[in-house]
C-alpha cells in the first residue's frame, strides 16, 4: 500500500500524453505481450472494440506508470508493470488497468499527442470520455471503469488536470454512450425478429458463435458478446447473462446453457420479457428491471 500512496500523490506523472520527447526512458526489449497483464489480450480487446488498427506499440518502461509518447515519430504506449499491478490490487480488479491504458490510447486515437501544447483539460476529458466508452463495450460495470480514477486522481483540479468529480462524469458520460448503443441493439433486432407470444424453447447449449474464455473479462465470457449482466435477487452469486444474440445464459460448473430469449410484448411498463421454459411470468422495464407476475422486483440488468 506504500506503493499505492506514492503514485497517488504523484497525478501529474499520470495519465499525460508526453508530446514529441527529446529522449524516452528505456524501453524493454520485447513489446506487449498477453503474459505482461495475465491471460487477457487487453490491448487486442480494446483494438477490437474501437476498430481500428492500433498504429502504436505498447511496451513496458521504467517510467512512474503509464504514457502515451510519441518518439522518433513513431508512436507508443509505455506502462510500468509495477504501477498497474498495484492498482489492480489496491481497487481488486483488473479493470483499473484496462481504462489506463484505455486512456492512453484515447490521447493517441484523439490526436491529442500531435500537439504540443502539452496536458489540458479538454483533452484529458476526452481521453477519459474514451476510456468510459471503452470499458462498457467490453463489459465493465460503471464503478469498474471509474476503479482507478476514484483512487488515482485529485478532488480538486490543476493546470493541467480536472478535478476528481469532473474526470469521473467523463468516464459516466462515455460509459453511458456504449450503454445506449448496447441497448438501442436490443431494439434494433428485435424489430428484425419478434417471437411469438405464448411460444417458448428448450434450454440449448449456446452455439459455437459464443466464445466462453476461463478469464475474459469478468464475466468469465467472451465480452464482445455479452450485452449485460443479469442479477437474481434469490441468486446473486449465479452468472447470468444477457448476450448480442438476446439470449439469457447461465454459466455453472457444468458449462454454459441458454435458458430464455428477451422478447418484445405490446406494454408500456414492461416492453420485455423473457420467453423460458425455466423462467415462467419474467418481465423487464425500461430501466432493466426485472418484475414476475406480481409486479415483485427479483432482478435487474448489471
Amino acid at each position: 500500500m506504500n506503493y499505492i500512496k506514492k503514485v497517488s500523490l504523484a497525478l501529474s506523472l499520470v495519465f499525460i500524453p508526453i508530446l514529441a520527447v527529446e529522449a524516452v526512458p528505456t524501453l524493454a526489449t520485447t513489446t506487449y505481450s498477453v503474459s505482461d497483464l495475465g491471460s487477457r489480450d487487453i490491448i487486442g480487446e480494446i483494438i477490437d472494440v474501437v476498430g481500428l488498427k492500433p498504429r502504436f506499440e505498447v511496451r513496458t518502461a521504467n517510467i512512474e506508470n503509464a504514457a502515451a509518447v510519441i518518439y522518433n515519430g513513431k508512436r507508443y504506449i509505455l506502462y510500468n508493470e509495477r504501477f498497474l499491478a498495484a492498482i489492480n490490487s489496491a481497487v481488486h480488479t483488473d479493470w483499473a488497468s484496462v481504462s489506463i491504458l484505455a486512456h492512453e490510447i484515447g490521447h493517441h486515437l484523439n490526436g491529442h499527442t500531435l500537439s504540443r501544447a502539452g496536458s489540458n483539460h479538454p483533452d484529458e476529458l476526452e481521453a477519459d470520455e474514451f476510456s468510459g466508452f471503452v470499458l462498457r463495450k467490453m463489459g465493465a460495470s460503471l464503478d469498474e471503469a471509474q476503479a482507478a480514477m476514484k483512487l488515482l486522481s485529485d478532488e480538486r483540479s490543476s493546470p493541467t488536470h480536472p478535478g476528481r468529480a469532473y474526470r469521473l462524469a467523463a468516464i459516466s458520460r462515455g460509459w453511458g454512450n456504449a450503454d445506449t448503443q448496447l441497448m438501442a441493439s436490443i431494439h434494433g433486432q428485435q424489430r428484425e425478429s419478434q417471437p411469438m407470444a405464448g411460444s417458448s424453447q428448450a434450454a440449448q447449449r449456446v452455439p459455437a458463435t459464443v466464445k466462453l474464455e476461463p478469464r475474459a473479462a469478468s464475466s468469465g465470457m467472451d465480452s464482445r458478446l455479452v450485452l449485460r449482466k443479469v442479477i437474481f435477487n434469490n441468486a446473486p452469486s449465479e452468472q447470468f447473462f444477457l448476450t448480442t444474440r438476446l439470449q439469457l445464459v447461465h454459466l455453472t460448473e457444468d458449462g454454459a446453457r441458454v435458458i430464455g430469449t428477451l422478447a418484445r410484448t405490446n406494454s408500456r411498463d414492461y416492453p420485455f420479457y423473457f420467453e423460458s421454459d425455466y423462467l415462467q411470468g419474467l418481465f423487464v422495464t425500461d430501466s432493466g428491471i426485472l418484475v414476475n407476475k406480481r409486479g415483485q422486483q427479483v432482478g435487474y440488468f448489471g
